[in-house]
């Protein structure tokens, strides 16, 4: 019993796998985290475990703690979003960036591309602006965000515009056509080395509800001061948009594929996240059939759990020669 004790203390104190450059390997330090954005010491309790804390099933102390997170880590001295809009975990979404980061030195000689010659569209930024926020203070890349609601577009643009560091560097578009992924957004001279995607989950509504109130009683089962909702709103949030499209996560990726197709020469690498793993073999067969030159699957953990994402590319390797000579040399 004792060395079960032990082992469950262990997984409590170090998330799986995270990228060694991610930040956010430790426990937090939330007394650190407190003083770089004072409103989140309210929120600091003791867990089960005797253990500093925060109530995780409490949407509110979740906000909190990603300012504290983003102010601490990123230099971020405003940072806030609509209630209902999604709040995602700051570790996670710094471990994509880190690995897409990764694979950009897989075709540079083991360097890592940085500065403002390298230009990233996030497609669906969300009203939250995360990856761009990290992958500027990260490596000094320029982001696109896209999103199809105005709120969205609007919240990013009052982050970028209350924090000096993000100023330049930071856009955000509207997606006029919900239906399309890159048409609308990407300008006839635009050229990405990278796109990112954190795609919508669910197939329904309906669907998204059952999954809520699954994660619901863990969260629950979890938290130090959570009770039972019948139709409960998850303490990262989102809205529909961000949760739920047509034929969930695989349609979704479907459609990015089909229509990343006349945009390849002007890509270096494609990429979305990939949360559940069955969905990997329709993926493939849709890269086969629009021809894509380079496929790689890079595992990574998300939080508690492994996660996954696809990249791919329509470049030959003379294509390949020329982008990283001309683009990447600072």
């Amino acid at each position: 019993m004792a060395l079960k004790s032990k082992n469950t203390k262990s997984k409590r104190t170090k998330k799986l796998e995270l990228h060694p450059r991610n930040p956010h390997r430790a426990r937090y330090d939330f007394a650190l985290l407190a003083d770089s954005c004072p409103e989140l010491s309210r929120f600091i309790l003791l867990n089960q475990y005797g253990n500093e804390s925060v109530d995780f099933a409490n949407p509110e102390a979740v906000k909190t703690l990603n300012r504290a997170l983003l102010s601490h880590f990123y230099g971020v001295a405003f940072w806030d979003i609509p209630a209902g809009y999604l709040c995602p975990p700051i570790p996670g979404r710094a471990d994509y960036i880190h690995y897409l980061a990764d694979l950009l030195a897989t075709s540079n000689q083991g360097v890592i591309p940085r500065g403002k010659g390298v230009k990233v569209l996030d497609v669906g930024v969300g009203a939250n602006c995360v990856y761009p926020i990290i992958g500027h203070q990260e490596y000094g890349w320029q982001f696109v965000g896209s999103d199809v609601n105005t709120v969205a577009v609007a919240t990013c643009e009052a982050i970028v515009a209350s924090n000096p560091c993000l100023k330049g560097a930071i856009s955000a578009r509207l997606q006029a056509q919900p239906a399309r992924l890159f048409d609308g957004i990407w300008k006839d001279k635009d050229r990405f080395d990278l796109t990112l995607c954190n795609p919508p989950f669910h197939t329904s509504e309906s669907a998204m509800v059952g999954e809520s109130q699954r994660k619901w009683r863990g969260v629950k089962s979890q938290s130090v001061d959570a009770t039972p909702q019948s139709n409960p709103t998850l303490n990262f949030g989102g809205t529909a948009a961000e949760l739920w499209c047509e034929g969930g996560e695989a349609g979704f990726i479907t459609r990015m594929i089909k229509e990343s197709v006349q945009y390849g020469e002007r890509c270096f690498w494609f990429t979305s996240l990939v949360a559940r793993q069955h969905n990997l073999d329709a993926i493939y067969r849709v890269l086969k059939e629009v021809g894509a030159v380079q496929v790689k699957t890079i595992n990574m953990a998300q939080g508690q759990k492994i996660s996954r994402f696809v990249a791919w590319s329509f470049l030959a390797d003379d294509q390949v020669d020329y982008w990283k000579d001309h683009y990447w040399q600072t």
